[in-house]
Order: C-alpha cells, then sequence, then structure tokens
C-alpha cells in the first residue's frame, strides 16, 4: 500500500454516487419503442461511463441523439431526489480526508449542472477542491485530459494521486495521465475487469482509502 498519497480523484456516478438504478431507468425510458423488447440493464451497464452521446449512438445507431439525451435528461431529473444515495462510508471518509488535508477532485462525464446538483444533495459538495465534467473538456475519459485537467486544477503531482472509479474508461484515463488507478468492488462491472484494465488496487470499502492516506481507519 502506497501511504504517501495526498491527492484523490473521484469519479462520480457508481463510485462514490450511487446512481445505477438512477442511470437504467433514464435509459430505459427514454429508449422506449426504439430499442429492441429484450433489451435491458446488461445491456446498458458495459457502456456506462462511456458520455450519453456514446452510448445513445450505440444503443440506437442514431447519429443525432440529442432529442434522446433530453428526455434521458428529463427522467433524471424526476427520479433523482428518490433514486441517489452515496454509497456506504463515502460522507464520513470524504470529511475525514478533507480535514487531514487531503485534495479532493471530482472527474466526471456528467455534466456540471447534473454533478453538483447530486454532490449538494448527498452532503458531499463542500469536500470537493475541483471538478472536472464533461463540459469542461474537449475529450472524456477514456481519453486522459480530465484526469490531467484535475491534477492541474489541484496543482497535483502524478505519483502520489490515486483515481478511484467504476468503470474501465476510469482505469484507462488515469493510466494514461500517470496516476494510480484504484477500483472499486461495488462496480455493477465487476471488480476483476478493472483489474484487467490497470487498477492497481481494488477497493471492498470507501474506508480502505484511509491507508492510501496513511491515516488510521
Amino acid at each position: 500500500m502506497t501511504g504517501n498519497i495526498r491527492t484523490m480523484l473521484f469519479d462520480l456516478d457508481g463510485t462514490i454516487m450511487d446512481t445505477n438504478e438512477l442511470i437504467i431507468r433514464s435509459f430505459m425510458e427514454s429508449l422506449k419503442g426504439l430499442v429492441p423488447e429484450d433489451f435491458g440493464r446488461e445491456h446498458i451497464i458495459p457502456s456506462m461511463g462511456l458520455t450519453l452521446q456514446a452510448q445513445f449512438q450505440n444503443f440506437t445507431g442514431l447519429e443525432d441523439v440529442d432529442h434522446l439525451i433530453k428526455a434521458y435528461r428529463a427522467v433524471n431529473t424526476k427520479l433523482h431526489d428518490e433514486l441517489l444515495r452515496p454509497f456506504p462510508f463515502t460522507n464520513e471518509v470524504m470529511e475525514n480526508l478533507h480535514e487531514q488535508g487531503i485534495q479532493i477532485g471530482v472527474v466526471t462525464t456528467k455534466i456540471r449542472m447534473s454533478t453538483e446538483r447530486g454532490m449538494k444533495f448527498c452532503g458531499l459538495y463542500d469536500y470537493v477542491d475541483a471538478f472536472v465534467t464533461v463540459d469542461d473538456v474537449a475529450n472524456p475519459k477514456p481519453h486522459p485530459e480530465p484526469v490531467l485537467m484535475a491534477l492541474e486544477m489541484l496543482g497535483a503531482d502524478p505519483a502520489t494521486t490515486i483515481m478511484i472509479g467504476d468503470s474501465v474508461v476510469d482505469m484507462i484515463s488515469a493510466k494514461e495521465a500517470g496516476v494510480i488507478p484504484v477500483g472499486v468492488a461495488w462496480s455493477l462491472k465487476g471488480g476483476e475487469l478493472l483489474k484487467e484494465n490497470g487498477a492497481q488496487y481494488v477497493i471492498d470499502d470507501m474506508r480502505e482509502l484511509y491507508a492510501f492516506a496513511g491515516m488510521e481507519r
């Protein structure tokens, strides 16, 4: 275990916020009539982490998917507060890391508006020193640009930085940016897939992050 980590970058959906059901239901409702009858969560889960545009293009074969993104966001907004929850121990861990002077960044393929709304709703917004959303970059994850941008905003050293995520795109983006990729075992995609795609560690519980910063649990 490294123990000398000074900066922690987090993916949002599926990593610190349990938005899995929210995302799946938003897709299912906005895709009604456009996908085969047997289209379900097992088709959606593998691509979670990509941009909405990429996912809708994959699912429908359409080039212009703006109307679908709009429909998705409408459903997402409607169900947001009912379905959104932080994963266990997230609030406690982020608060303690923040108090110990660990820099915290959020690097997400979500838009800024829903990123900030979700973080405020979960009571996590004040612990974050830098947000990089899909609105801020030319090249979203798996490109390294979002992680590199967060490093620059925080003046952080890649060698003492970890990127925690639940999807392959997080691991690839982290690796390419020179930071340490850490997967979460509660990923719907499974910890093994993250290891195969570069995760140096896979944590089973948020509180394992204390050890990375040399803190007692």
